[in-house]
C-alpha cells in the first residue's frame, strides 16, 4: 500500500518542482541511483516500468526506500492499464504516471486514493482527465509540445496543473522556459540520470547534478 496520501504526493511535487525518472534492471545499481537522488534533495522518484520483471525491481527499491530513505516518495511511470496500476499499488506505489489517458487506471487509483497523472496532449484530454479526478496532468512528450503549449492551456484553464516530461533538461534556460509558462513541476530522465553516469557509476556526480537542478528550479520560480 501507499505510504503517502495523494495530497502529500501532490504537495511534494509542487514543493520540490522536479521528479527524476529512471529504470534499470540491476537492483544494486538502482539503489545507488535512488540514494544519490535522495542525497541530492529529490523526494520523489518515478520508476519507469519498461523492462522485464520491472515490478520485482520496483518492489525491492520501495522496500529499500521505506527502510533507508525516510520521506522518499516512490511512484511508477509508463503504466498502460488498470491491472498494471493495481499491481504496482500493491507493491507500494504512491503515485501512478501513464503515457495515455485511460479510465480504468483512473478508477483503480481513485478507489485507493492514489495520485495518478495521465499523459495528455489536447485540451479535450486534459479536461476529461480532470473530470475523472486528476490533479496533475503529464504533458508528454514535452519536447513536441513545448512551453508555448502550456501557456495556451493555462489561458482558458488556469487551474490546470501540468508536469512535462521529455524535453526537460537541468539548465537555467530550459527550466525557466517551462516554469515561466506555468508548469507545476517537471519530470527529468536521461538529461539528469545520463548514460555516462550509469555506465561509470558516478553517483557523486548524480547527487551534485540533482542538487544543482533543484537549485535552478528554486531560482527560476523566484524570477
Amino acid at each position: 500500500m501507499a505510504q503517502f496520501t495523494r495530497i502529500e504526493v501532490a504537495t511534494a511535487m509542487k514543493d520540490t518542482g522536479m521528479i527524476p525518472l529512471f529504470f534499470h534492471s540491476d537492483i544494486e545499481l538502482s539503489r545507488n541511483i535512488l540514494k544519490a537522488c535522495y542525497d541530492g534533495g529529490a523526494r520523489l522518484m518515478e520508476f519507469t516500468a519498461r523492462g522485464d520483471f520491472a515490478h520485482e525491481v520496483f518492489r525491492d527499491l520501495t522496500k529499500y526506500a521505506i527502510k533507508e530513505l525516510p520521506g522518499m516518495i516512490m511512484g511508477v511511470g509508463s503504466v498502460t492499464d488498470g491491472a498494471a496500476a493495481s499491481l504496482y499499488m500493491a507493491l507500494g506505489a504512491n503515485f501512478i504516471v501513464t503515457p495515455v489517458l485511460r479510465e480504468d487506471i483512473a478508477i483503480a487509483c481513485n478507489r485507493r486514493k492514489v495520485l495518478w497523472s495521465p499523459g495528455c496532449g489536447t485540451l479535450t484530454e486534459i479536461t476529461r482527465a480532470e473530470e475523472l479526478g486528476c490533479e496533475i496532468i503529464k504533458l508528454f512528450p514535452g519536447d513536441i509540445y513545448g512551453p508555448q503549449f502550456v501557456k495556451g492551456i493555462k489561458g482558458p484553464q488556469p487551474w490546470t496543473n501540468i508536469m512535462p516530461t521529455g524535453g526537460v533538461s537541468p539548465t537555467l534556460e530550459n527550466l525557466k522556459g517551462w516554469f515561466d509558462a506555468g508548469v507545476m513541476c517537471v519530470g527529468m530522465g536521461s538529461q539528469l540520470i545520463s548514460k555516462d553516469i550509469i555506465a561509470n557509476k558516478n553517483y557523486a556526480k548524480l547527487e551534485q547534478d540533482v542538487k544543482t537542478a533543484l537549485a535552478i528550479v528554486k531560482q527560476v520560480r523566484k524570477l
